[in-house]
């Protein structure tokens, strides 16, 4: 019984930098993270050349820490994968868009132009997911990943005003309204994002009770 105290009782805070200059996800994570110290990378920018979530979310960590050696690096890659529209989006889900208009599109304007291709497509058929893998750096070099994924449909029109990115458009499966109709406290609870940082959270706890142990 002793040995469980021990364990429950060690220090629970950690100063994480995240590998990105999006103010919604720190705040998503910091919500997610509570009792750590969570920090944006400054004026951080990375080419992400992976082909898969995992590969552009290991790209950007080690980016990150051959600048911050001394730091714990968290970096996420998230995308939206649509099956009416095979290989538009995934990996290239920020950039959707952006080769026909020669420039990035805005998230209102990406949303708009996937519901303009999708017109017509029956509510079957505009099935999709989101996808969100994290890659965690800290030590001598050790890296953990997770990847998470939320099933879900593409809607006929853009609602809600939380969240950010694709949310208007994304109604999760089991869920009567879309991903940024539903709150942040919910959003998070069932998110790829919070599922992935769930997971996440137990390899941050299992580092913390390793330097409490030493």
């Amino acid at each position: 019984m002793l040995f469980f105290f021990s364990v429950i009782l060690y220090p629970v805070c950690m100063r994480i930098m995240l590998a990105s200059a999006n103010n919604h996800k720190l705040e998503e994570f910091r919500m997610i993270f509570p009792g750590h110290e969570l920090v944006l990378a400054p004026s951080f920018d990375c080419e992400e050349t992976g082909e898969t979530f995992i590969e552009n979310a290991l790209i950007k960590a080690n980016a990150l820490r051959a600048l911050y050696p001394d730091q714990v690096i968290l970096a996420d890659d998230s995308g939206l994968i649509v099956d009416a529209l095979p290989g538009e989006l995934g990996v290239r889900t920020a950039r959707f868009g952006s080769q026909e208009a020669g420039r990035l599109l805005d998230a209102g304007e990406r949303n708009c132009l996937l519901l303009k291709k999708l017109a017509g497509i029956p509510w079957e058929k505009r099935t999709g997911r989101f996808v969100c893998a994290l890659a965690l750096i800290w030590g001598n070099g050790r890296t953990a990943v997770v990847q998470e994924t939320v099933e879900g449909h593409i809607v006929e029109k853009e609602t809600g005003i939380h969240g950010f990115g694709y949310d208007p458009v994304f109604m999760i499966n089991g869920q009567d309204r879309t991903t940024a109709e539903l709150g942040e406290q919910v959003k998070c609870a069932i998110s790829h994002r919070g599922r992935a940082a769930r997971r996440m959270s137990l390899i941050i706890k299992q580092i913390e009770g390793e330097e409490y142990e030493q």
